[in-house]
């Protein structure tokens, strides 16, 4: 027993000693030579390196940089070759991966990365996560570096690990086509797929005790690079990569096609192109298709597009957009399952829109199944007052569309045929909710095209119910006794819409 103590004794001492020499025989930077390096002051770093005894060029910062790094960070040619022609390493890497070849391909400088690659720096260099110089290159845009490394041997296709993105990918999402270009040429997978994975959707109403069943999965990534080219808008990356052989019907894992991806995105120049390569304008196993997509962007010249490539006209909504975190800009949630893109059109307020859907053969007389039809949700039903109808981040907050826009699709669904007296399955109308929003100049187009202003819906209130409780659903106000002020209520009583009582009571409301 005393002996086996003694051995481990020993082998702990003998560690011990080893870890010691280790630590003092690892060389620290010189901060005289990096201080030089850092000002960009080739004559002190010229010096330094010449005295006796030599500095170790090499030895690192406490991060693991060296003065290499720096002289490539600071872009300073001249300090790079002094050092490297003093024996620095051009493969040396940082405690994070970093090498000098990275810091150059970041710098967009080309003629470095060719000087490093010629002193031995590694084309496939990569950071703890997987980042490539490549994909670096790739990213900044530098077609150059990516030239000069895919003539060393850079893997084209490399991942890295987090999302399992390519430097092709990479060159999409950042705009930069020439590199693209490069990329392709070298080999690059146009039908790789970035990182698949499930997320749950979490509201802010599915917090409440109860509410947690509200929370869905949905899928994730599997973003292709003609995906990227689609969600950021690149026409010229998008165009080589189609030319190249890249699915123009490219899809996403949950169903969202290459064209409603960039319609959703408001691209409407790559949804043109992608329809010139035989993208399906009616695809719709997200829910939705690119028709409904581009209303909601407000693109007009994409829906003439879609119209002209045979986009369904009547097609309706099967299941709404995963929403985000407490927003619901751009969204299309499940409030609107069964719009079309005519009924779209008129609850956004596009008039231009809903003629252009018109002429292409919409079902104008078509309802959501609430049986809302266009002129009631023109007029604001499923709207507030006081949020813009395509959510917070599309407008200034606190402002909404002006009323004259309502009146304006308003009118226009009526000029299409549309029925001012038609009702809802709770039997409001287009008057109900006009006089509940307080939009005296849309009420007043309504009672000249024949709308009732003393239609009562299920719950037996009037246009001027809605118009003193500002909703169609408040409790009905008692009527007023004589001698009441000029709108018929005490003063104590606190009426929604003033001017828009007065208006219907005008109108001979009741």
């Amino acid at each position: 027993m005393r002996s086996c103590w003694r051995s481990d004794r020993a082998s702990r001492a003998a560690l011990f000693a080893a870890l010691v020499l280790a630590c003092a025989s690892r060389a620290f930077a010189d901060p005289e030579l990096i201080k030089a390096v850092k000002d960009r002051d080739t004559v002190t770093v010229r010096s330094l390196i010449r005295r006796t005894p030599r500095i170790d060029v090499n030895a690192p910062l406490g991060d693991g940089s060296t003065a290499l790094h720096w002289a490539v960070h600071r872009d300073d040619a001249a300090t790079v070759e002094l050092l490297i022609g003093a024996g620095a390493r051009a493969d040396v890497a940082d405690d994070l991966g970093t090498t000098p070849l990275h810091l150059a391909c970041t710098n967009r400088n080309g003629a470095m990365v060719e000087r490093l690659l010629a002193a031995g720096a590694s084309a496939n260099a990569a950071l703890t996560g997987g980042e490539t110089v490549l994909m670096t290159c790739a990213r900044a845009g530098e077609t150059r570096g990516l030239k000069a490394l895919v003539a060393r041997g850079a893997s084209v296709n490399a991942k890295e690990r987090a999302h399992e993105q390519t430097a092709l990918m990479w060159a999409v999402a950042q705009h930069h086509p020439d590199s693209v270009r490069v990329l392709l040429a070298a080999g690059a997978d146009i039908r790789a797929r970035s990182l698949i994975y499930p997320q749950t959707v979490v509201g802010e109403q599915t917090q409440r005790a109860g509410r947690e069943e509200l929370n869905y999965t949905v899928m994730r990534g599997g973003a292709t690079p003609l995906l990227f080219a689609a969600r950021v808008g690149d026409v010229e990356s998008a165009r080589f990569l189609l030319a190249a052989g890249a699915d123009a019907n490219d899809a996403q894992p949950d169903g969202v096609s290459a064209l409603t991806l960039t319609a959703h995105s408001g691209n409407g120049q790559v949804a043109t192109l992608l329809l010139e390569h035989g993208a399906d304008p009616n695809a719709a196993a997200a829910g939705y298709t690119a028709l409904h997509a581009a209303v909601l962007r407000s693109d007009a010249a994409l829906v003439r597009a879609l119209l002209a490539h045979r986009a369904d006209a009547n097609a309706r909504i099967t299941k709404g957009t995963p929403m985000r975190r407490d927003t619901t800009d751009w969204n299309l949630p499940a409030t609107l399952i069964g719009a079309t893109p005519y009924l779209l059109a008129a609850k956004f307020l596009e008039p231009e829109i809903m003629k252009l859907l018109a002429d292409a053969g919409s079902d104008v007389r078509l309802t959501m199944p609430t049986g809302a039809d266009a002129v009631m949700l023109a007029a604001g039903m499923g709207s507030n007052r006081t949020a813009s109808r395509r959510g917070i981040e599309t407008i200034d907050f606190g402002k909404v569309e002006p009323e004259s826009r309502v009146r304006e699709t308003v009118a226009m669904a009526i000029e299409l045929r549309g029925d001012v007296k038609a009702a809802s399955q709770t039997g409001d109308t287009a008057m109900h909710v006009s006089a509940a929003l307080g939009h005296d100049s849309v009420v007043r187009l309504l009672a000249e095209r024949g709308a009732s202003v003393t239609v009562e819906n299920k719950r037996g209130m009037t246009p001027l119910d809605a118009a003193t409780n500002g909703s169609t659903t408040g409790a009905v106000r008692s009527a007023a006794p004589a001698g009441a002020d000029l709108l018929g209520f005490e003063p104590a009583i606190k009426v929604a819409h003033p001017s828009t009582v007065a208006l219907l009571r005008s109108l001979g409301a009741r």
